[in-house]
């Protein structure tokens, strides 16, 4: 069993494979785990396995701990290159995640004013206004789009609730550049031994297609870097990684790859 449960409301800081020195920001709970996906590769296991018992930390509480650890870190190093909202689920489900994302750009510039702030996030909320904003507020606005294929969505990520890629689509669009995409590519077969894998061109060419009208700022391609809830998932290759890469690039984005 999977069990990457992270400490509530800051974690780390972490060596992060795409960030560099990440001090992690978690606004669930911290002995479970609360998402609008339940990704079968997701670290921190399946959402049934952590139900939480405590609340999410407030927004004063995530206030005190960050500055408290952002002035050890002034004092002891090392200094963050990145500011992270990631930890046990997603972010932006957080009833006053607009507010704390004020309260760390405050805070931010005043002890590490060249640290960038991050949010990586499963987009499901991104069709709320207010989550829109705060999101353009950030250096880092990370959005996942695994892919624009409605069996696999519902295959590997697993929505909890109504889920319309295409209207995410759109509403990546409206981000105006301003964002980057994040997609896991993996092979494998899920619990039933049904083949799971989006690496082949009937999956890649329709998420390019998409990717290329949103016209994100970047676009970080990964794969499976830790233990998975269902074991039979693997990576992809680094050769697939950069063909897709390579497509990506040609179409004048930017791309990184993370093997």
């Amino acid at each position: 069993m999977s069990t990457v449960i992270y400490p509530s409301p800051i974690f780390g800081p972490v060596h992060s494979r795409r960030l560099g020195v990440s001090l992690g920001i978690n606004l669930l709970p911290a002995d479970g785990k609360i998402c609008s996906f339940d990704c079968i590769y997701c670290e921190c296991g399946l959402n049934a396995w952590h139900r939480p018992n405590l609340k999410m930390p407030s927004r004063e509480e995530v206030a005190a701990a960050l500055e408290a650890r952002l002035q050890l870190m002034q004092q002891e190093g090392p200094p963050p290159d990145v500011l992270t909202f990631a930890g046990n689920g997603e972010p932006t489900l957080h009833p006053h995640f607009p507010e704390i994302i004020e309260d760390t750009i405050r805070l931010r510039d005043k002890y590490f004013p060249k640290a960038r702030i991050s949010v990586l996030s499963n987009a499901t909320q991104i069709l709320r206004p207010a989550v829109h904003a705060a999101l353009l507020r950030v250096d880092n606005n990370i959005l996942k789009l695994d892919t624009i294929d409605s069996d696999f969505i519902h295959a590997v990520d697993r929505p909890n609730a109504n889920y319309d890629v295409h209207a995410i689509v759109e509403g990546l669009k409206a981000f105006d550049g301003r964002v980057i995409i994040q997609t896991m590519f993996l092979t494998g077969t899920d619990e039933q031994g049904r083949d799971v894998a989006n690496t082949s061109d009937c999956f890649v060419q329709p998420w390019l297609e998409a990717v290329e009208a949103i016209r994100p700022q970047r676009v970080m391609i990964y794969t499976i870097d830790r233990e998975t809830p269902v074991r039979s998932l693997a990576k992809a290759t680094p050769e697939v990684l950069d063909a897709i890469a390579a497509r990506v690039r040609a179409l004048g984005l930017e791309c990184s790859v993370a093997y």
